[in-house]
């Protein structure tokens, strides 16, 4: 017989961690939900509508899938991953405080999978990435419900169901939606698999295509960071030298720092790096404001006044060849 304070276990570990935040327990489907303590007032009727839906929304995904559709037990081996990824890794701790959780109570939600399209024999994964590498870890068979989904029906689960967990941060839910994007799925969809409206979609995907998903991907999730703070960074990152700078840089961040402290590292060496640039602007004999010098650690860029000398940049750039062997000259290169 179950034990009673068994019922509300999520799969999500009680202590969020780097790439995760805090996930709302729901009950097994059928079950009623967990009664919470009254906290701070204003938070709480701040958010109670959000939250209110996203419970809905995550009983009722349990609900379709419970109705009609088996429980069994399948050979991890046999699963893949979703087609499309949706999270930037998740911190060692918090995975191993799943398996830990799954080891001592049980898988008590299914994940949800629909049989490989290209691989016959083979299964893949909607939702439940997490609670599948645990139980692959822990051994033994995992929990499933397979259903026959459509690539459009798949990303709809997967999306919704991450979005009734509140598990994503706003950069992993802006790069699943631009990646879904590159894949050819309609805005439409895009927007009913993450429960977001046509403009904070477009804001979302805005912020990624300004971004190197390297940068991204080096970061990881960085759950304290919303898009003002990524924009930010774009802005950063388009000031000329510095992509490659922060390249650089971040295969040189120390292992040991969390997501939000590699995203924090990164902005401050970036800043730093705009405020040691040396600008000043050359005057010609005749007193004309013509080019403005910009000098960093790492190049000089001149910008040439089109206004105040026009045509002196080309004049200039048919000279290069001239003016670098001169150069030559007078260094001994």
């Amino acid at each position: 017989m179950a034990r009673k304070n068994l019922i509300g276990i999520s799969d999500s570990p009680v202590a969020p961690g780097d790439g995760e935040r805090q996930a709302i327990e729901r009950p097994i489907a059928g079950r009623q939900p967990i009664q919470r303590q009254n906290g701070l007032v204003g938070g709480i009727t701040r958010s109670l509508s959000n939250i209110t839906q996203k419970v809905e929304r995550a009983e009722e995904l349990e609900r379709q899938l419970a109705e009609g559709h088996a429980i069994v037990d399948l050979d991890p081996s046999l699963i893949d991953a979703s087609f499309i990824a949706d999270r930037l890794g998740v911190a060692p701790e918090t995975q191993a405080a799943l398996v830990e959780q799954i080891r001592d109570h049980g898988q008590q939600v299914p994940i949800l999978v629909r049989p490989h399209p290209t691989a016959e024999g083979r299964y893949q994964v909607a939702y439940g990435h997490r609670r599948l590498a645990a139980l692959r870890e822990i051994g033994g068979k995992v929990k499933a419900v397979i259903r026959d989904l459509s690539d459009e029906q798949l990303v709809v689960s997967q999306g919704q169901e991450n979005n009734a967990r509140t598990d994503l941060s706003f950069i992993e839910r802006s790069l699943f939606a631009t990646r879904l994007e590159d894949r050819g799925f309609s805005r439409e969809i895009i927007m009913s698999a993450l429960g977001v409206d046509k403009a904070a979609l477009s804001k979302m995907i805005t912020v990624v295509r300004r971004l190197p998903v390297e940068i991204i991907e080096a970061i990881g999730a960085a759950p304290g960071f919303g898009r003002r703070r990524w924009m930010e960074l774009a802005d950063l990152l388009e000031r000329e030298g510095n992509r490659m700078k922060a390249l650089g840089h971040m295969r040189q961040a120390v292992s040991s720092l969390n997501s939000d402290q590699r995203f924090e590292k990164l902005f401050d060496f970036l800043s730093v790096a705009k405020e040691r640039a040396k600008i000043e602007t050359w005057l010609a004999p005749d007193r004309v404001r013509a080019v403005r010098i910009r000098d960093t650690d790492s190049e000089t860029t001149l910008a040439f006044s089109k206004k105040a000398a026009p045509g002196f940049g080309d004049f200039v750039r048919k000279r290069l060849q001239a003016l670098y062997l001169e150069y030559q000259q007078e260094t001994g290169d």
